[in-house]
Formats: C-alpha cells, structure tokens, sequence
C-alpha cells in the first residue's frame, strides 16, 4: 500500500526530495555513458578501428581499487549505524584514499596507452583509442565528484552530523559511490570484450 505523502513531516519530504534528486542524476549519467558507448559500438564497424588495441594493465589494477572503496564505503555506513563514529570516520578516510589512488592509477593507464602508442588525438591515435581515452576521462570526471561528495561527508562527519539516527547524507553520497564504481566495472568490462 502506497503511502500519503500530505502526511509526511516536512523531515521525510526532504530526505525522500534528496533521494529522487539523486536517482535522477544516476539516471541522466547512465544516459550518458550509454549513448558513448552506443557510439563506440557503432564506430567499431569503421574500417580504420584498432581492434588489436589492449587497455593498460593499470585499468584492471585501478578496478580493483574500485571495488575496495565500495567495500570502505559500506563498512563507514555499517559503523555509524552502530554509532561507531571514529570507526566510520576512518573508514570514510580510507574510501577517500583510495578513491585518489583510483585517479592516480588511470592516469597511470593513460601513459602506458602512450607509451604503447595510443594517443588520445594526432596521427598516432586511433578511434578505438581516442573513446577509451574519453570513456576513462568522462569516468575520472565523475569520480572527482564523487570526492567531492565524499569530502562533504567526511565534513559532515568531524562535525559530528551523523549518528544511528540519522546519516541520510552518508547514505546518499555511498549510494552515488556504489554507481561510479558499477560504472567503472562495465565500462572496463565493455572495453575488454566489445573488440
């Protein structure tokens, strides 16, 4: 049974508003990354596409990365649901660091695509090339965000704004975390598999 939104207190208007505002901007960015990689699929019928091009060895090092921040990240919302507070300031700190160390490595990934000879543009790139580099880059875009997002809870959280009871935020920036990494994880799958 749905539930009459009119009796609502003006509390949980605001948090259910923050969600939906959330999930909309998932749902434009998935748009997004949908219709690039629609385009990479089309380009890759081109005849001048290098299908022999492989990613760098630090995309699969940086995924791995990746996935241990969401696990921090879960681990920050599981602690301050039992009011662990220093534990999930901690853990908070660790998401954040190696969401840094996931940008240092693909940039890491971005030089040893030019050390191969993968240039993102000139005589030297290719199609192929140049999408993985604008996939990766729209990516890294969107994972500074998430820092940023990230840097506003941990805010939130010296200040003490977060307890059992309420870490709406906390929970909104793990829920936009959780997408970047799902999204690296099929960007870096799509660019494997689709030659």
């Amino acid at each position: 049974m749905r539930k009459d939104v009119t009796h609502l207190s003006l509390e949980e208007k605001n948090s259910r508003a923050k969600k939906m505002m959330l999930w909309f901007g998932l749902a434009s960015l998935l748009m997004v990354f949908a219709g690039l990689t629609s385009a990479y699929i089309v380009s890759s019928s081109r005849d001048d596409w290098s299908a022999e091009l492989q990613l760098p060895v630090m995309f699969y090092i940086s995924t791995a990365v990746i996935i241990l921040s969401s696990f921090t990240y879960i681990m920050a919302k599981k602690a301050i649901e039992a009011d662990k507070t220093k534990a999930c300031l901690n853990w908070l700190l660790l998401t954040l660091a190696l969401g840094v160390l996931f940008i240092v490595l693909q940039f890491n990934g971005f030089s040893q695509l030019v050390a191969q000879g993968d240039y993102f543009t000139g005589p030297s790139s290719t199609i192929k090339s140049s999408y993985i580099y604008v996939l990766a880059g729209a990516h890294i875009v969107h994972v500074l965000a998430g820092i940023i997002s990230l840097l506003v809870v941990l805010y939130n959280q010296f200040k003490g704004k977060y307890a059992s009871s309420e870490y709406l935020g906390l929970s909104l920036g793990a829920t936009f975390w959780h997408f970047l990494d799902l999204l690296w994880l099929y960007l870096v799958m799509f660019m494997t598999f689709v030659k």
